[in-house]
């Protein structure tokens, strides 16, 4: 289930992102960070850039370094692993509508990438997967994880979606005795999500 908000963190500054992993880093030996997150969203004025109100930059920052701690405590299995998988959400797809060339699979359900626009993200992120020897899937929604996490008895995963989405399917990678890696979005929505190219890189 996405967010009851919108969010757009594309304009803050590569430090925010620094310091969401410097604090998900400390986070491994402290709990309180209550105070933390209220002082981040102050020092990188998230509510004014974003819109949100504090609670939901809060949340959205709490999200972020979730996500950044369960990385790094999956990362020295992950990379261990052979057989991986990549999922992608179709609606980080330059075109929502015939413009993108995508061949639909209704048997899995997943879009498969045709590399139409070289300035789609999912473009990107897909030749960076299969260039790394990952099967890629573009995916409609998260209810078909299971069925491609179980036909294809995958090693790894990695993932891109809102984080509330990532700690839904973190969830289910933990109860299949996979490790993951995940990338949030950093701008949410039905259309035009963003996500961190370089950072994908990174975890792949």
């Amino acid at each position: 289930m996405p967010y009851g908000f919108n969010f757009d963190l594309t304009s803050l500054p590569k430090k925010f992102f620094i310091e969401v992993a410097r604090i998900a880093n400390e986070k491994k030996m402290h709990k309180k960070f209550g105070r933390t997150m209220r002082s981040l969203v102050g020092k990188f004025r998230l509510n004014e850039i974003t819109g949100l109100d504090i609670s939901n930059a809060v949340t959205l920052i709490e999200d972020f370094i979730d996500i950044e701690v369960k990385n790094m405590c999956d990362r020295d299995r992950f990379l261990k692993t052979k057989k991986r998988v990549l999922l992608l959400p179709h609606c980080s797809r330059k075109y929502m509508d015939n413009r993108c060339k995508a061949i639909f699979n209704p048997e899995i359900p997943s879009y498969q990438c045709q590399h139409c626009s070289e300035d789609c993200l999912i473009n990107q992120a897909t030749k960076l997967g299969e260039e790394r020897g990952y099967d890629v899937y573009v995916l409609p929604g998260g209810s078909c994880i299971t069925k491609i996490l179980k036909n294809h008895k995958y090693e790894a995963v990695v993932g891109v979606a809102c984080g509330e989405e990532i700690k839904l399917g973190m969830k289910l990678v933990e109860k299949l005795g996979l490790p993951g890696q995940a990338v949030p979005l950093i701008k949410n929505g039905c259309a035009n999500t963003k996500f961190h190219i370089k950072t994908l890189e990174n975890i792949l």
